[in-house]
């Protein structure tokens, strides 16, 4: 009831302010940090609250550990499970419901989906180095992007913009055997700039056994073809090979003991990707006021992974097109209106072999089961989802109604290519199946004003989940699930986006309720004397809270310390289960108000960065992330933890060369921390060999101790 209250005063304070004329916001000069500009913009767009990180921002700390950039922001969290890889990314709380990947949030790259055609997303294949800006949409943005309950999360990456030629050098060492560089080299004329770079990363990993390498290509063009045409071109091959230490106990965790689990190291476990990519993006203005960009894209991973209890090899091909329509109408001196409608349609294929080892010989630690405990599939899925969103805006107002709605469908099919009569001896099932889940449609409507350099905005969205392929099927009883429903949700989300102090503050504030309903959850059941798990649709939760960012940039040019640029975020939630019950082997259990698992009461970070005249900067970073329940019951509570990062370096330029050198330090206080949880009834983890007997691994540690890197950045322009 605070929540209504709260939206209603502030709704019924947007329209006293009604009938003021405002400039608009391409007029608007920002005397504050320059992510700003772009972040008015896409707060606009989307109509609901969403964040950036420029450039600035993602080179504070390792640019290529995006979770130390990502975690900085209010609503996101970014959680990993190996030194450079496993991210998954955590948005309003929302994401950390799978094991492994991410799921029910979409990640895009330069406007090309890397999100598969059942809502998963395997984050290694991206080289996060060359990332330029960072968008995070917050809740349901189905009106653009299609199903995900979570939010949107878009990387891109640019080329240089100044013309001529540019070769960079980075060099980067530190802790752990950390040796990172990057090769690059930028080409910009008249009507094209394209990028090559090659990186490579080594690191020992700050976990036992956990090892990294990692090999990167990428190829970036921009191209304009004619006044009304461009093109933009994108390629990378990436390698990365990274171990997999696995989970340890709490007793240890605390202890700041970190032995790795020794029936991962028995297995060798490890993740192998091979990751190419490539898409084309065609922009053209059709007409004055009606301009389209229409993308194809394909990717393939090629995947190893090894873990305590299995081995698996995958190939899996991902391809599609976005194609996006833009019209701007005015409709008189008063009205205007902007348009946006298309489709996206992406097929994702895939070959799955997975053995499970014994766990039984010490002395062939690799020894897998007979193959009739394998499983082998050839997958075909499809996602569609097609859009369309109208902005109509009272120009003398500066009033804007959106309104804008989605239909998203998925199709599943898998052939079990193990059943083949006669094939495997005592293989007496057929895991084939197919699904499809019917389209549902999405709506969004906001209302946005804008008074002052202050943008006020209400929304009301709604989201989708489709389960994934793999839930989709009980392998256990052999069935289709038939019984599991997608994943609905109703958001409302107010948020003001402002300016201050003449633009050097910018602030932003959002209070929001988001309400999900057929909350799909994982279970476990017994049949024939044998264990599964399966999904089902366990209940609703209603996730609620309260979202701010501020940041001051303070320059002058006459002062020996001429720039300052403090900023701050804090999110602060109360996601609650209602109405939540699992039935785990027989047993009903009831999680009513319960609080949400893996999700934090409090996250803040707060930052000061100085430089001087002579280029001297220094980059500070205090994170705390709140504690945690891991279990439905709330019964086991993951004390919270603070982080201190600091960074100091010097920039110069030296006629055609530029050199930035540093030294960083990452956890200074040496806190105990950790990078990744098992939650709600992926809890309780144990597996035979390992050096936990009967205790339960559900945790994976960070470093709990100061750590240090230092690195140089050359750069000559021809």
């Amino acid at each position: 009831m605070k929540l209504q209250i709260l939206f209603g005063a502030l709704i019924a304070s947007t329209f006293l302010m009604g009938q003021n004329q405002e400039k608009p916001l391409d007029t608007i000069q920002i005397l504050g940090r320059p992510k700003i500009q772009k972040e008015r913009a896409e707060f606009i767009r989307h109509a609901q609250s969403t964040e950036t990180l420029g450039s600035y921002e993602l080179n504070r700390n390792n640019s290529a550990f995006i979770e130390q950039s990502l975690n900085t922001m209010s609503g996101v969290q970014v959680d990993k499970r190996t030194n450079l890889g496993g991210q998954r990314v955590v948005v309003r709380g929302y994401g950390n419901d799978q094991k492994f990947n991410n799921w029910g949030v979409k990640f895009y790259l330069n406007a090309v989906p890397l999100t598969n055609a059942d809502n998963t997303t395997v984050l290694e294949g991206i080289d996060f180095s060359l990332v330029n800006n960072v968008e995070v949409i917050k809740g349901p943005a189905g009106t653009l992007y299609g199903s995900g309950v979570g939010g949107v999360v878009r990387f891109y990456m640019r080329p240089e913009t100044e013309k001529g030629i540019t070769l960079s050098q980075k060099v980067i060492g530190g802790s752990f055997g950390l040796l990172q560089t990057a090769t690059r080299i930028d080409a910009v004329g008249d009507n094209y700039s394209v990028m090559l770079n090659y990186g490579h990363t080594q690191s020992d990993g700050y976990r036992p056994r956990g090892s990294s390498l990692r090999n990167d290509y990428a190829f970036l063009g921009n191209f304009k073809l004619n006044p009304k045409q461009s093109l933009t071109v994108y390629a990378s091959q990436n390698y990365s090979n990274e171990g997999v230490s696995g989970q340890i106990s709490y007793s240890d965790y605390y202890a700041g003991i970190d032995p790795g689990n020794f029936a991962y190291a028995k297995k060798n476990a490890r993740n192998k990707f091979i990751t190419s990519r490539a898409s084309v993006s065609h922009n053209l203005e059709i007409l004055p006021n009606l301009s389209n960009t229409t993308s194809i894209f394909y990717s393939h991973l090629d995947a190893e992974r090894s873990a305590a209890g299995a081995l698996e090899y995958s190939e899996n091909p991902n391809y599609g097109f976005r194609s996006a329509f833009k019209l701007k109408n005015r409709i008189n001196q008063n009205f205007k209106s902007e348009l946006e409608f298309g489709a996206e349609y992406i097929i994702s294929r895939s070959l799955i072999s997975n053995y499970r080892f014994t766990g039984t010989n010490d002395d062939i630690p690799l020894q897998v089961a007979p193959l009739s405990r394998g499983s082998y599939f050839k997958n075909f899925n499809e996602g569609l989802n097609f859009f369309a969103v109208d902005r109509l805006t009272y120009t003398p107002w500066e009033l804007t109604l959106v309104a804008g709605v989605s239909g998203n469908s998925a199709n599943y099919s898998r052939n079990d290519l193990l059943a083949l009569p006669g094939l495997i001896t005592g293989y007496n099932k057929n895991l084939s199946y197919e699904k499809k889940y019917n389209t549902v449609f999405t709506p969004h409507f906001a209302l946005q004003k804008t008074y002052r350099n202050q943008i006020f905005n209400l929304s009301y969205s709604e989201g989708y989940n489709a389960p994934t392929s793999s839930s989709s099927f009980i392998n256990g009883l052999n069935v289709a699930n038939d019984d599991l429903n997608p994943e609905r949700a109703k958001m409302w989300d107010f948020s003001v986006q402002g300016l201050v102090e003449h633009t050097k503050i910018d602030y932003q504030v959002s209070v929001f309720r988001l309400n999900i309903k057929d909350k799909l959850t994982q279970l476990s059941s017994i049949a024939n004397g044998t264990a599964y798990n399966y999904f089902a649709n366990t209940g609703s939760q209603r996730n609620q809270g309260l979202e701010t960012s501020i940041g001051y940039l303070s320059k002058n040019d006459n002062r020996f310390l001429n720039i300052i640029r403090p900023f701050a975020t804090w999110s602060y939630y109360d996601f609650k289960y209602v109405d939540f019950k699992t039935l785990t082997e027989g047993q009903l259990k009831v999680y009513d108000h319960k609080t949400v698992v893996g999700v934090p009461r409090n996250k803040y970070s707060l930052g000061l960065d100085v430089e001087t005249k002579i280029g001297l900067y220094l980059n500070n970073t205090f994170n705390y992330l709140g504690g945690v329940f891991t279990d439905f019951d709330n019964t086991n509570l993951v004390k919270g933890f603070t982080q201190y990062n600091a960074k100091l370096g010097l920039k110069k330029s030296f006629g055609k060369f530029e050199f930035d050198a540093y030294a960083a330090g990452n956890n200074l206080t040496s806190q105990i921390n950790y990078t990744f949880l098992f939650l709600g009834n992926s809890i309780n983890d144990s597996d035979a060999g390992s050096n936990y007997p009967g205790e339960k691994t559900d945790i994976n540690p960070g470093p709990s101790k100061a750590y240090f890197f230092g690195g140089v950045n050359i750069k000559y322009r021809f």
